[in-house]
């Protein structure tokens, strides 16, 4: 089955992604998909995966929280991605033993 919604949260410092992470791990039902990376020049990002509404929320939630602590460079959410944004999301695709073999 393919992914749902995507949001990603962009913060120019670690400490301000974690608390946006935290909250919105805590106000919707969304899964964290892979650690979180640096991108450089002190700027951290992270991923989540679930239903559209629920990411929807979780992303607005996070970067309200992320806010209080640090600047928040981007938040957005990707309404039922094409299955190919995995071959640029690494995080998003499946071990070799989940996939499905038609």
């Amino acid at each position: 089955m393919a992914t749902q919604a995507i949001g990603i949260l962009e913060t120019k410092g670690l400490v301000a992604l974690v608390q946006g992470t935290d909250a919105m791990l805590k106000s919707a039902n969304v899964e964290l998909t892979g650690p979180m990376k640096g991108v450089g020049s002190a700027l951290v990002s992270v991923l989540i995966t679930g239903d559209v509404a629920a990411v929807n929320a979780a992303i607005e939630t996070g970067a309200e929280t992320a806010g209080r602590y640090g600047e928040v460079v981007s938040a957005h959410t990707i309404a039922r991605p094409h299955d190919d944004v995995a071959t640029v999301v690494p995080a998003l695709s499946k071990p070799a033993s989940k996939r499905s073999t038609k």
